[in-house]
């Protein structure tokens, strides 16, 4: 197909692209807003951009009926982002996060699915300093969200130290080479001057109106697939020939959001197109990311990412639009093949005398608990620690790079705060993950990260009496249908529809390569404990050596097979 019969689709811009070209490149009010006194909150015009700046703004929405009775405006608090390429932290910067959450945040820290730190409570009076402060910690929050490139993830392998050092170091340049140009951040927030000229400036790959929704970018190192390397936009496969990296397949068009009753919404996993070498994977993520720009539905945000984009435009088409763009064809795709999309837990002896530990942290909130002390703990951790912390996927942290001489010293704080790998719980808990939701999460319709832990009590006794507790499944809920927890890709997924209420799904593999189905509509606690108690006796009795539960299900007849997110809904 030629260049020319490609079109993105028609329609007026939304609002948000108008918010976008009259922004004058990301500064909009912003720095004004910020300094208002008479709110707590910003414009719905500015809040859009803050996006780009690696901030929402919320509420509190347990107080919101309470101050609405007592006619005060909602309980405005922004939620701020870091920009991590890897989910890599000195000890340093671990401190700084965790005195930054005291002083200016809820005193707590939320380890996201995508690697990174995230902050709730920042009151707008203290927004400014707590990016400073951040800043000068060598991390920052530009592109955290948006609509540009976010966080690039990269698998923390613990077991594989030279390849991951590899892969980090280009996790990084990916991160750094796709960062929007603009110097509005700079100046909000660090007070850098204005340059003159400034009027002439134009954003050389996103242009002036950036892409037309968020891009996102992953680096898988088979065996693990602990970063869901097919729920990306643009997805990297590590490829490991006699201990070298030689080159990454490449695979794009991967997503997780949808909306209820909308089928022309879906998840969709990212298709393997071809092979590259390292140093190509810059010039491969730049003109991928042009073709999004260009060909990008800017009209209906709800259709916008770049999966729609590739299926309305066909695979074959958009691979031979990047290929013209590059100037060079792909290589064919290498083999590869993944076992797992979990995290390994405990101590793993790395390379060079160097360990690691994994440690569980539910729901990735790092807080102090009546009983449990795991903020303090690690914060002890990071007084003594001499190597990196990694923020994984599954909302965990690998005190990673520990000393043989640290071991000893890092195992006894360890053991002092009952710091856990998880092994007293189920494996079915170790391998769950939940997006924050209520209270905090504008668009939750239902609980997440509050309730799974007590669902999940409540399936053990199930999964107990059948003697399933060891057994891996993956379990993933998320208060809207957004995906930030990658539900579509949980062997059991559910998505709020309601208080109390929950889509429940069925299905997905358990190394991410397949996404599952709805299997119940809008069902309570009764009836899910109701159906896992019919269905995981079955499991148990009638699966075969090494049969994956998302996998029992299909060949079962519970559930149909989702091959494509084009027949997720059918």
């Amino acid at each position: 197909m030629s260049k020319r019969t490609l079109t993105a689709p028609e329609g007026s811009p939304s609002d948000v692209e108008r918010i976008k070209e009259e922004s004058k490149f990301l500064r909009g009010t912003l720095a004004e807003s910020m300094l208002e006194q008479i709110s707590s909150g910003i414009s719905d015009d500015d809040n859009r951009l803050m996006k780009f700046h690696g901030s929402y703004l919320q509420d509190d929405r347990d107080l919101r009926i309470e101050r609405q009775k007592q006619k005060l405006e909602p309980a405005y608090q922004f939620m701020l982002r870091v920009r991590l390429p890897g989910g890599v932290a000195t000890p340093e910067q671990w401190l700084v996060m965790d005195d930054l959450a005291d002083r200016n945040g809820n005193g707590t820290l939320k380890i996201t699915t995508r690697m990174t730190f995230q902050m709730h409570g920042v009151l707008k009076w203290n927004m400014k300093n707590t990016i400073k402060e951040i800043h000068q910690s060598l991390m920052d929050t530009i592109a955290a969200c948006g609509d540009v490139n976010r966080n690039v993830m990269c698998n923390p392998n613990p077991n594989q130290s030279e390849i991951h050092g590899e892969v980090y170091e280009w996790s990084k340049k990916l991160s750094e080479y796709l960062l929007p140009k603009t110097r509005a951040y700079h100046e909000i927030w660090l007070d850098e001057e204005k340059v003159t000229g400034e009027e002439e400036f134009s954003e050389p790959m996103y242009g002036p109106l950036y892409l037309p929704r968020k891009f996102k970018i992953g680096i898988a190192v088979p065996p693990s697939n602990d970063i869901d390397v097919y729920s990306q936009d643009l997805g990297y496969i590590a490829i490991v020939k006699d201990g070298q990296l030689t080159g990454f397949n490449v695979a794009i068009g991967g997503g997780m959001g949808m909306s209820h009753g909308d089928k022309e919404t879906y998840p969709q996993l990212a298709k393997v197109i071809g092979f590259c070498k390292p140093e190509q994977i810059l010039d491969v993520a730049e003109k991928i990311i042009t073709i999004q720009r260009d060909y990008g539905n800017r009209s209906e945000r709800k259709n916008a990412r770049f999966k729609y984009t590739v299926d309305r435009l066909g695979l074959d088409s958009v691979v031979e639009e990047l290929e013209e763009r590059l100037g060079w064809k792909l290589d064919p795709a290498e083999e590869f093949h993944f076992d797992h999309n979990g995290d390994r837990y405990g101590w793993i002896e790395g390379t060079e005398g160097t360990w690691h530990y994994t440690l569980f942290i539910e729901g990735g909130r790092v807080a102090d608990f009546e009983n449990y002390k795991l903020k303090t703990g690690l914060k002890k951790i990071a007084g003594v620690h001499t190597g990196d912390f990694r923020l994984t996927a599954n909302q965990n942290v690998i005190i990673a790079n520990v000393s043989a001489e640290k071991k000893a010293e890092i195992e006894e704080i360890i053991q002092a705060y009952s710091l856990t790998d998880g092994a007293q719980y189920s494996a079915l808990r170790r391998s769950s993950m939940a997006c924050v939701a209520l209270p905090t999460c504008g668009l939750a319709m239902a609980e997440a990260e509050r309730y799974l832990p007590e669902l999940i009590s409540k399936i053990e006794e199930i999964v107990d009496e059948n003697g399933l507790r060891d057994e891996e499944i993956t379990i993933r809920m998320t208060g809207c249908p957004n995906g930030c927890a990658r539900h579509a890709l949980g062997e059991i997924g559910f998505i709020g529809k309601a208080p109390g209420k929950y889509n429940m799904y069925l299905g997905a593999a358990f190394d991410g390569s397949r996404l599952s189905k709805m299997y119940r509509e809008n069902i309570g606690e009764d009836e899910i404990l109701r159906e896992l108690g019919e269905l995981l006796p079955r499991y148990a009795k009638e699966r075969v050596q090494g049969e994956h539960f998302g996998d029992y299900v299909i060949r079962a007849g519970v559930i149909e097979a989702t091959t494509d997110g084009t027949n997720f809904h059918h």
